[in-house]
């Protein structure tokens, strides 16, 4: 059962065999780059980051290019923005599976994690960002005598 302590002396000797919290540490691969994967709905991306200008490669192509729209380019954007570190990183990446929106999630999400990876003091502002958690909401299911997930067959009665 539980110890029953006698003295101060005694609590400091069982404070000091408690477990500390996880350390987290850099990891990189042999080019000195950060590797995560992000997941969003279907998509899937996989993201490498490295010390650079800021520039952002989505399936060798531009993220301009790719994501037409400036709303997918600013939530790309935000892992850096709450970390402080706009056009500090280069990065490349490689999505699949899929909209435009769900892969602009996963790579935001990807993102997050390679600079936690690269930088584990910036764990804090990410997750309290929210970037850190994968967004686990998916499409429903059709389901048998339903016209969709949830929508009924138009009734009528003749």
């Amino acid at each position: 059962m539980a110890e029953v302590l006698q003295s101060l002396d005694a609590l400091d000797s069982h404070q000091s065999s408690i477990v500390e919290a996880p350390v987290h540490v850099q990891k990189l691969d042999k080019f000195g780059r950060a590797y995560a994967t992000g997941k969003r709905k279907d998509a899937v991306a996989r993201v490498w980051i490295r010390p650079g200008t800021g520039k952002i490669l989505v399936n060798d192509r531009d993220v301009v290019v790719y994501f037409a729209r400036p709303v997918l380019r600013l939530m790309i954007n935000q892992p850096f923005q709450a970390a402080a570190r706009e056009e500090q990183y280069d990065v490349v990446c490689t999505v699949s599976g899929g909209g435009l929106s769900g892969q602009a999630g996963a790579l935001r999400h990807g993102i997050s994690r390679a600079l936690t990876y690269y930088e584990p003091e910036l764990r804090g502002p990410l997750k309290k960002g929210g970037f850190l958690t994968r967004d686990s909401r998916v499409v429903e299911r059709k389901k048998y005598g339903r016209a969709k997930a949830r929508r009924s067959f138009q009734f009528s009665k003749r």
